[in-house]
């Protein structure tokens, strides 16, 4: 759905469910209302960092915490604006989600929530025990509250403020999920490795994540303690923590309603058990298991299943060219010099030194074991290599980050297939061209006509390379429905997405059938002719000989040949590397 077309339907409801809410009619059908707003707000961004990143969070009361605690001391102890003091206390809750997100970098999974878990319990701890300053159960008194026109809200008035609220969240956080970051932060949940090998940064987009949850967060804590104009301890336990994950969880994780499904339906449960505080906490640990184990898509999850369509066959024809070109840069291309690795007394790569030429096609090749893959890996900086330097461009990069390396020029597929099989190919394909969009986070968030120009433009390119790569037809598709095949095309696709002068194949006919492989080769060779490098780890020798400009020959971490097809299939060590030979079969290694 087009941006204009889903704002005005946003502005349409938002009216139209401000208009409902004159009809409640007491104060009690209000405050339900209000913390419906208040809740859909943390489970916002909370499904940013949980549902779209993949992020474990089990601290979300202690950023509520942060932003009620900052506007109560704020408009309680000083004449500060509270108006100004709500954007105070988001800033606030947003800096305790980058002290939250440090951590992220060497944790992941369980440890990661444990902890924010540890957060959450600390921050309860805080505001409990320093009673000097956050007043412990007794609390804080006279919260300024928000006004209009020199009056204080109604009931009725923090309702449509709520709405309000909810609405805004809802588009800029559509924004930020449907362009470039979204697309970042879903390829961190399915595989960190190739999001950085097609340029996501994939720290800065955890911090992200774990910021847009705080702010929105904190948000929610202020708006309730303003309305409140009191808050203590008593609104700060770990049982916020799990109620606020359970909104996602039970709406939909990694939906954009899902939030407000979770929202409007666990808090009139909440509502209807409040007289009996036990079975509220039965009924959200129940919810909780349900929503994991029966229906783990949520509520939304469960609909789209009901009420979804099927999706056409793929089909398998190779396209053309589809006027696919790179810019050719100068200077030397790559140049490896004396590169070695260990891991311990294993030395997979020794001594290994060789030059890359403009515009050929290079093979790497070698028995099982040989240290093939290895250097790929080094050359893309997945792994550091123990001595030597590697030259890209005319500059080092050894030791430089993988989304770096991949900003600068090479890109690369893998052994083992490392597609994010649950987004579209169309959506793999566009996160190839991450890093060379320009929009930033805010133009993003905003959807400034620079960003929607720029997802125009990645949107034709990625449709260009699927037609490079005969996969027009099944942009839409998921990924990991495609035979595996056609995997490997999607693969290829993204890799030149990001606009590579050197390609890095690891074993691209890996598990392709005979037709396949030929028909590989044919598209190999349209690459080079549109100006990309290649550099291919393989083990199907027609398919090297056929289209190889150059080879070079590893045995056991040391290259043993280099040159040109007829000259490597010639040479003795290659021969023996292969066949072995009588002399040296009682040396050669287990």
């Amino acid at each position: 759905m087009k941006f204009a077309t889903h704002l005005a339907l946003v502005v349409a409801a938002t009216a139209a469910l401000m208009a409902a809410s004159t009809l409640l009619g007491n104060d009690y059908y209000l405050r339900i209302a209000f913390m419906m707003c208040v809740y859909y707000l943390a489970a916002a961004g909370m499904n940013v960092l949980v549902g779209y990143a993949g992020q474990k969070s089990l601290g979300q009361a202690g950023l509520f915490a942060a932003g009620a605690y900052a506007v109560a001391l704020l408009t309680s102890r000083t004449e500060i604006d509270p108006w100004l003091a709500l954007v105070l206390a988001a800033s606030v809750s947003g800096i305790c989600g980058v002290l939250i997100a440090l951590p992220s970098l060497r944790v992941k999974g369980p440890y990661l929530a444990m902890v924010t878990l540890a957060f959450g319990i600390v921050v309860e701890k805080l505001v409990s025990e320093w009673t000097d300053v956050f007043g412990g159960a007794q609390g804080i008194y006279g919260i300024r509250p928000i006004t209009w026109d020199g009056q204080p809200l109604s009931s009725l008035q923090w309702v449509w403020l709520g709405l309000l609220l909810c609405a805004l969240t809802h588009l800029l956080i559509r924004n930020l999920i449907q362009g470039r970051f979204g697309r970042a932060l879903l390829s961190l949940q399915a595989d960190e490795i190739a999001s950085s090998s097609v340029g996501v940064r994939v720290y800065r987009a955890k911090v992200i994540a774990f910021v847009v949850a705080a702010v929105t967060c904190g948000i929610a804590g202020a708006l309730v303690a303003q309305q409140n104009q009191y808050i203590n301890s008593d609104f700060i336990n770990f049982h916020l923590s799990i109620f606020i994950l359970l909104l996602v969880l039970f709406g939909g994780a990694g939906s954009l309603y899902g939030p407000l499904a979770g929202a409007v339906i666990l808090t009139t449960i909440d509502a209807l058990l409040a007289r009996w505080p036990s079975a509220q906490h039965f009924a959200y640990g129940f919810l909780l298991l349900f929503a994991l184990y029966v229906m783990p898509g949520g509520v939304v999850g469960a609909a789209s299943r009901l009420f979804g369509r099927g999706q056409p066959a793929p089909g398998t024809g190779l396209g053309g060219d589809a006027g696919y070109t790179v810019a050719q840069g100068e200077g030397e291309l790559l140049e490896v010099s004396h590169v070695s690795k260990a891991f311990g007394g294993v030395k997979p790569a020794q001594d290994i030194s060789f030059r890359l030429q403009r515009g050929h096609v290079h093979a790497l090749i070698g028995p099982n074991g040989a240290g093939k893959s290895t250097l790929i890996n080094m050359l893309t900086g997945v792994i550091e290599p123990s001595e030597g330097s590697i030259r890209f461009l005319g500059r080092e990069i050894t030791g430089t980050p993988m989304h770096a390396i991949c900003k600068m020029g090479m890109g690369r597929t893998f052994q083992n297939l490392r597609l994010f099989a649950e987004l579209s190919v169309l959506d793999n394909v566009m996160l190839g061209r991450h890093s060379r969009m320009a929009n930033g986070f805010f133009a993003s968030l905003l959807a400034l006509p620079g960003a929607r120009r720029q997802e125009k433009a990645t949107r034709e390119r990625a449709l260009q390379l699927l037609e490079l790569v005969g996969l027009g037809a099944q942009a839409h598709l998921n990924a990991g429905s495609l035979p595996y095949g056609l995997q490997r095309r999607v693969e290829l696709a993204r890799a030149l997405a990001t606009e590579p002068q050197l390609l890095l194949l690891d074993e691209p006919a890996a598990g392709l059938n005979p037709q396949e492989t030929a028909e590989l080769g044919q598209l190999l060779q349209r690459i080079g002719r549109c100006g990309v490098t290649i550099l291919m780890v393989e083990h199907h020798m027609d398919l090297v000989m056929a289209i190889s400009d150059h080879v070079i020959v590893l045995d056991y971490g040391i290259k043993i040949a280099e040159g040109s097809p007829e000259q490597v299939q010639a040479d003795p060590r290659v021969i023996a590397a292969y066949l072995g030979t009588e002399e040296e079969a009682p040396h050669a290694p287990a």
